[in-house]
């Protein structure tokens, strides 16, 4: 029979997100059951705030999914934060399973690696779709109002979670398939991801300025809406925090160094993905107003679609545009008033 590779080759291979310790072998460990496992600063900070931001994102997925209206925006925002969700689970789940348990470390690097990578590039995706969209409506209204096809939320957040499922289901089928062809491939196909990652940057970031030059115009005539900051803000803790992640990986790619440490990039992803939450729910409060308002409200206001006060205490959806002077709206769309 030939002989397995160890943990130290499959490590070097899969470029895991996690460093797991130099003594794993493809046998279970023989340690004693029980025995007390070490935690940094670091590890200890990630798994509080995965904790966190779990509560926070469930929360938005609850509201989201079940107690408001969905919107093409809200879409989205329905998606990351199932991102975010599934990234922070897992990664709280498997760290504190390496703790407790006997699990198989290459079952555990596989899913690791697979799972949070899979979780972390749909939401990178998602984000560039978010400011792409957002930027087209600031530079085409007209267009955007009139011939946005209606489910275009919903077909991108289905083809990028499909795109990316597909991705890394064939690199873990090509592992437990035949692992040559997977030695083979695997360069290739993570190159593919590196152009991914080296398409999707470079639109976040030229569609993320054009909202702050459109900001920093409107701010000139009006206030801006809390969507424009919305995305703005999410953009820049990803930016600060969600990239050094994608930056390890394509460093590995090419070189055994390392920029920053891959425990500090983890711990950055887990923030990254905890304040997006935080973000909606700051930018829909209203701190003016006394008492408190259910969660459902500020996070609609932070979402655009502010809700307007209607018979049994139901919200209704905000009024649009009257249709009866189209020559009226064309020409506060051609100014850019949303």
């Amino acid at each position: 029979m030939a002989e397995s590779p160890t943990a130290e080759q499959l490590e070097s291979v899969l470029n895991t997100t996690v460093q797991l310790s130099a003594n794993w072998s493809l046998d279970p460990p023989t340690e004693a059951a029980g025995e007390f496992i070490s935690l940094s600063w670091t590890e200890i900070l990630s798994l509080f705030f995965a904790l966190v931001g779990l509560v926070g994102n469930s929360i938005v997925l609850w509201l989201l999914g079940f107690r408001t209206r969905r919107s093409p925006f809200s879409v989205y925002i329905l998606n990351l934060a199932a991102a975010d969700a599934l990234l922070l689970g897992n990664y709280f789940g498997l760290r504190m399973w390496t703790i407790v348990s006997d699990l198989n470390p290459i079952v555990l690097m596989l899913l690791w690696f697979c799972i949070l990578n899979l979780s972390y590039w749909v939401g990178l995706s998602l984000l560039a779709a978010i400011s792409t969209e957002r930027c087209l409506s600031v530079l085409f209204p007209l267009w955007y109002r009139c011939h946005r096809p209606k489910h275009t939320s919903a077909a991108v957040c289905a083809f990028l979670w499909a795109l990316q499922g597909l991705f890394w289901g064939v690199i873990v089928a090509l592992y437990f398939l035949n692992k040559d062809t997977f030695y083979d491939l695997y360069f290739d196909l993570y190159l593919v991801q590196f152009g991914w990652f080296s398409l999707l940057t470079p639109v976040l970031g030229v569609s993320s300025l054009t909202l702050v030059l459109r900001v920093q115009c409107s701010s000139q005539r009006r206030r801006p809406p809390r969507l424009y900051f919305l995305v703005l803000l999410s953009v820049l803790v990803f930016l600060l925090c969600g990239l050094p992640w994608g930056i390890v990986d394509a460093v590995q790619l090419f070189s055994s160094s390392t920029v920053i440490p891959s425990e500090l990039s983890r711990l950055l992803a887990c923030v990254n993905s905890s304040a997006n939450p935080f973000i909606y729910f700051f930018l829909g409060s209203q701190w003016c107003r006394r008492g408190r308002e259910p969660l459902r409200v500020v996070l609609q206001r932070a979402l655009g679609e502010e809700p307007v006060a209607g018979g049994g205490g139901r919200a209704l959806p905000t009024p649009t545009l009257c249709m009866n002077y189209p020559e009226d709206e064309n020409k506060m769309l051609r100014k850019g008033i949303p």
